[in-house]
Formats: structure tokens, C-alpha cells, sequence
């Protein structure tokens, strides 16, 4: 039996994974963001700091599962005024949707990466959405503490989940992208039983 103390990471087929066991998410160190468009032109960005859940890692990593919950309140996109427009009733209407969640549904993991698909629900609709997700290492922090990072990125269409206000240009185009990219960096600590 390997002493999790000393080995809190295996090779699998020659790639170094995370060991089997719950993951949680430590919010101060995880980044969920994403990406619109502005005027059909300019990228704009925006991220949520309110984030937590568990990655539980399985022996076999296609067993493994991912729930998460976000604060939609939380969100942050260097505009106070344009925060509050994303959390009005016109977009996110988080006093009504107060949280979004994903919890994985099917793992397909080759190596380091692998396809986490899971439902996504927002503003009260939930689809399925497949994230590109890859291990990015582990480390042992200064306080004893195992630590294994992720990242993922997929794109949604917001109006797929009822988010849809919007305005048309008189150049044509809307002032705000249907698609959005989304980008997650996660860092993890594993509860020792």
C-alpha cells in the first residue's frame, strides 16, 4: 500500500496523476472566467470568486467525478457599473439564480487531459457541456497540505441558457457575443480521511 505522506501523486501509463481521493477546491487559488464580446470586437473579460467543490479522484480516472458551485453575485469584471448589469434581471438575475453548478456526468481522460462532461446549470437551465480539462502538476505547500492543479476551457451560448438580452447594432451585429469562452484554472487540496 503506497503512504499517501510520500506519494501524493501515481504514473499512470507513464503520466504522473493525482492520487485517488477528495480533491476540494480552494477558492482563494481558483479562477473561474470568461469571455465575451463587446460591439462584435473587444474582448471582455469577467470572473467569479466565489467558487467551491470536490474533485473526487478515482482509481481509474474515468470513475473520477467533479461538482462545483459558483456564487453568480460574485462576479468581477473591473467595472462596477457593468458588474451590476450582469447581476441585474437582464443577465444573470442572481437574486433569483443566487448560484450556478456542474456536476460531471461522463470522464474521458488519456493521460494528462481528457474530456470532463458534465450539466452546467445556469439561470435555471441545465445542459450538458463538455470541458477540455488537463492536470497541470501537483505540490506540497509550505503548511503540509497536497495540492493538485487543473485547468479547463469550453464556450457556451448564453441564450441556451435563457441569458439572452441583448442590442442590435445599426451597423448590424449585437453588443454583446452570443458565445462565451469559458477558462478555469483550479487548484485543489486533498482532505485527508
Amino acid at each position: 500500500m503506497t503512504d499517501i505522506q510520500n506519494a501524493p501523486v501515481r504514473t499512470v501509463n507513464g503520466q504522473q496523476l493525482p492520487m485517488p481521493g477528495a480533491w476540494q477546491i480552494d477558492p482563494g487559488h481558483t479562477d473561474v472566467a470568461f469571455t465575451g464580446r463587446h460591439f462584435m470586437v473587444t474582448k471582455v473579460r469577467g470572473r467569479f470568486t466565489g467558487v467551491s467543490g470536490v474533485v473526487t479522484i478515482a482509481h481509474d480516472m474515468p470513475a473520477s467525478r467533479v461538482d462545483v458551485t459558483i456564487d453568480m453575485g460574485t462576479v468581477e469584471s473591473g467595472n462596477p457599473t457593468r458588474d451590476g448589469h450582469i447581476r441585474s434581471a437582464d443577465l444573470f438575475d442572481v437574486e433569483t439564480y443566487p448560484t450556478a453548478t456542474f456536476s460531471s456526468t461522463h470522464v474521458d481522460w488519456h493521460g494528462g487531459s481528457g474530456t470532463v462532461t458534465g450539466d452546467l446549470a445556469i439561470h435555471g437551465v441545465t445542459r450538458a457541456v463538455p470541458l477540455e480539462v488537463t492536470f497541470e502538476g501537483y505540490v506540497k505547500d509550505p503548511w503540509g497540505g497536497h495540492r493538485a492543479i487543473f485547468s479547463a476551457r469550453t464556450h457556451i451560448n448564453r441564450e441556451d441558457f435563457g441569458i439572452g438580452w441583448n442590442v442590435a447594432l445599426e451597423s448590424g451585429g449585437l453588443l454583446v457575443s452570443k458565445e462565451i469562452q469559458i477558462e478555469i484554472n483550479l487548484e485543489t487540496v486533498l482532505q485527508m480521511e
